[in-house]
């Protein structure tokens, strides 16, 4: 077992959609991830093995409020971790003031909202936000951001450029691309939430014959579920589904749909793992030009980009694939070799690690 130890920190552990947090450091082999939380989320990702810190959620306003907390500060001492690395820019501040006061380097990993629709935030929220956001900033050792554009965003929020670098987070890498039966044309997964852009899909896939699948839950599904069904659309809405399952579901689709856009409240995308996973599974992907995306899509090479909104850039850019299918076998062939390139999780948590090492004046 590594020596090493790294406390991964998430206030609320941990959500079914953040596989993204799970495999990065359950990829690591030189330092042992210990994943620590404030309060326990009951989910499919959910383990025995995670640390909690409050059994009482009432005793969480402290950490919350002030940025200290005696029972987060005796965990972080039982665990003795080398380092700490938390996911979010508000999660971060939560565990920053306990870990300077421990004396243990701090890594913070932003993911979109964090540095986009927050910071906006009006009103006495927004002051606190963004004064809690600087706090962080400074105490951290290093700053990750998940995409360049989540970077120039960190930046101008004050963030400190020497600190801060870009990582893609990675995804598993399957040995071969299954070969199953097709089942689907269109598939979408993720959040039903503004930003993921799910009316504007529903909306061009009521002008083409086919057949989509949706997983995910959220605030808006059964609005969309009522959309696509006034639109007459010939969609599955399978919810929120086990991560096995997802791969599978994406197997037996033809291309992923992810109109990603920029939502009223200034809520954007990251980099959208679900894009990447597709791709490592040989599907081309049909999105959008919004924050990271252009970095994994290469429009005309590994999928079609159109702007972030646009109905009618959409509806063509599926009708294209799904009429051609030696472009959706040219485009997958180079999405697969694009993930494997830049997106395993294995090779970018080996990545991270450099990272880890030169904070803690340690190499491999």
């Amino acid at each position: 077992m590594p020596e090493r130890k790294v406390a991964i920190w998430r206030s609320a552990m941990i959500s079914a959609s953040e596989t993204f947090i799970r495999n990065q450091a359950d990829s690591l082999s030189r330092w042992q991830p210990v994943y620590v939380g404030a309060t326990k989320t009951d989910s499919v990702l959910a383990r025995d093995t995670d640390v909690i810190t409050f059994s009482d959620p009432r005793a969480f306003l402290r950490l919350r409020l002030l940025g200290t907390s005696p029972q987060l500060r005796r965990r972080i001492g039982q665990i003795a971790p080398d380092l700490v690395h938390a996911h979010f820019g508000g999660d971060g501040w939560l565990v920053s003031g306990e870990a300077a006061r421990a004396g243990i380097p701090l890594v913070v990993t932003l993911h979109g909202h964090d540095v986009t629709r927050q910071p906006e935030s009006t009103g006495a929220k927004g002051v606190r936000y963004r004064r809690n956001l600087r706090s962080v900033f400074d105490r951290a050792a290093s700053l990750i951001a998940v995409s360049d554009v989540i970077r120039q965003r960190a930046i101008g929020w004050g963030a400190d450029p020497a600190k801060l670098r870009v990582h893609h987070t990675g995804v598993p890498i399957p040995a071969t691309v299954p070969d199953v039966p097709k089942r689907w044309d269109v598939a979408f997964v993720g959040r039903f939430v503004e930003k993921k852009g799910a009316d504007d899909l529903i909306a061009a896939l009521a002008t083409l014959d086919a057949k989509a699948l949706f997983i995910g839950d959220g605030p808006l599904l059964e609005q969309m579920r009522a959309y696509a069904g006034e639109l007459r659309v010939d969609a599955t809405f399978a919810g929120a589904r086990p991560a096995a399952e997802v791969y599978q579901r994406l197997a037996e689709s033809r291309l992923l749909a992810a109109p990603s856009r920029t939502a009223a409240d200034g809520d954007s995308e990251g980099l959208p793992t679900t894009i990447v996973e597709a791709m490592a599974l040989g599907l081309p992907v049909v999105s959008t030009r919004h924050s990271g995306i252009p970095e994994a899509v290469t429009d005309g090479v590994t999928g079609l980009l159109g702007d972030e909104g646009d109905r009618g850039a959409l509806t063509a850019n599926l009708r294209k694939l799904l009429d051609d299918q030696d472009l959706q076998t040219a485009y997958g062939t180079a999405a697969r070799a694009r993930a494997e390139a830049d997106f395993d999780v294995v090779k970018q948590s080996h990545r991270l690690e450099d990272i880890y090492d030169g904070l803690t004046g340690q190499r491999s």
